[in-house]
């Protein structure tokens, strides 16, 4: 049962983070009042502080603080959980002064605020940010004790093994060094005899070689790879470094972006679609009225694509294009700017991306995302993955209507660096990243630049 849930996403630490918050929102009422709580009545409070409690776990969840994480070199949780609890704390109280205004548009004539009063709000961000901390310590203790430390394989070339394991033996207590390799043919072997928990590459120019495939494989042996940080990874901008026997370490990771984010975007799109719905909805009935006289039925084209996971699907567009688009026996091709295929009178169509907006349809059912890498067909897709190592990798989420590729690039642009936007965009992702991305593709489309 719990394994099942754990596979799920729950943590028991979910339920310890739960007791922290609710302590820290009672004994705060408690010393400030006693127990003759000013205002409203205990029911309203109890109603409160549930509201409060049920935005603070979904900051945690949403910002990863639930996902596994290794525990070689693992960073301090404080600052990454400390963001969370204040993002949370920002919410709750914005819900303080939309509630009263909430209830009377729902028709309830009541000056009830959320009953959680500024003082106490400001000691949940505090208190619950160094309880909520103190839980992983503790989580990681009991683990460590359980478990022993991270049992340790060294990998590369002889030299840099050598300087590596003598830091790591000083530092005992941190790491376990079962087994060094320096043939890279042998690593997986390696790993897998000795029992390892952690994978750590001390050579960086091993890792062209690792990826994509060995990397993959230890991503699903659950086994994470950290790579040594030398003075040419600086050049990238690197921000998240671990600390393992003095030595500065990344994480490699096969999966670009967390369950618990993915899921986050995939709320954030069904809230956009809801918003823009009173504007996207009459121009979608606009665009089919003008298909019907220029098009003719079908309007609709339907298309298989490659979606998450290298799933196909079918995509659904606007048909801007003759039954037999590809009758002439080239077979699958990407379009072109000045595309001869095109209907006379749909160019603009295509210009401004309208043909795109029954994808909605996509997204609506968790196919697509409104922004995304863009799908591409799964025989130029074939290709691509065959040409350009790590293609793969940009279906790790659902494709997108619009991308970083999409408003940077243009439709000539070629599949390898629009690669690099797409993986950029998975590594970077936010919120507020994909709203900037959705306001540009406006621009793009009312610039017609493509």
């Amino acid at each position: 049962m719990l394994g099942r849930l754990n596979r799920r996403g729950f943590r028991l630490v979910m339920v310890a983070d739960a007791v922290v918050l609710v302590a820290v929102l009672f004994v705060t009422m408690l010393i400030r009042f006693g127990w003759d709580w000013p205002t409203y009545s205990f029911a309203t409070y109890y109603a409160s502080f549930a509201i409060a409690l049920a935005v603070f776990l979904a900051s945690l969840y949403f910002g990863g603080l639930y996902e596994r994480e290794p525990r070689l070199g693992a960073p301090p949780a404080l600052p990454r959980v400390a963001r969370q609890t204040l993002a949370a704390g920002g919410l709750v109280a914005i819900l303080r002064l939309m509630v009263p205004g909430l209830a009377q548009v729902l028709g309830f004539e009541t000056g009830v605020a959320l009953a959680l009063p500024i003082p106490n709000l400001i000691v949940l961000i505090v208190a619950g940010a160094i309880g909520v901390a103190g839980n992983r310590w503790l989580a990681h203790t009991l683990r460590t004790r359980r478990e022993g430390p991270p049992r340790v394989v060294l990998a590369g070339d002889p030299e840099d093994v050598k300087v590596a394991r003598r830091h790591l033996d000083a530092d005992r207590g941190r790491a376990q060094v079962v087994a060094e390799v320096s043939d890279q043919d042998e690593l997986i072997d390696a790993a897998r005899d000795a029992d390892v928990t952690d994978v750590v590459v001390v050579s960086s120019t091993w890792v062209g070689d690792l990826y994509p495939d060995q990397v993959r494989a230890f991503d699903r042996a659950a086994i994470p790879v950290l790579v040594r940080v030398t003075a040419r990874e600086t050049l990238y901008g690197l921000e998240r470094i671990r600390e393992v026997g003095g030595l500065p370490f990344v994480l490699l990771r096969a999966q670009t972006m967390p369950r618990s984010r993915a899921r986050f975007k995939r709320l954030f799109d069904l809230v956009v679609l809801a918003v823009t719905s009173p504007i996207v909805v009459p121009v979608v009935l606009a665009i089919t009225l003008y298909q019907l006289v220029v098009v003719r039925p079908p309007l609709l084209y339907w298309q298989p694509r490659v979606g998450a996971g290298g799933d196909e699907f079918r995509m659904v567009k606007f048909r801007t294009m003759g039954l037999d688009a590809e009758a002439d026996g080239r077979g699958a091709r990407l379009a072109d700017r000045d595309d001869p295929r095109v209907i006379r009178g749909c160019g603009w169509i295509r210009a401004t991306r309208m043909d795109e907006l029954p994808q909605l349809w996509n997204v609506l059912k968790g196919e697509m995302s409104l922004v995304g890498p863009r799908p591409e067909r799964p025989e130029l897709t074939a290709g691509f993955e065959e040409r350009i190592p790590g293609y793969a990798r940009r279906h790790e989420l659902p494709p997108g209507l619009t991308g970083l590729a999409q408003i940077h690039g243009r439709y000539h642009t070629d599949p390898e660096y629009k690669l690099g936007y797409d993986l950029q965009y998975l590594v970077n992702w936010s919120p507020v990243l994909d709203l900037e991305i959705l306001f540009r593709t406006v621009w793009v489309v009312l610039a017609r630049r493509i």
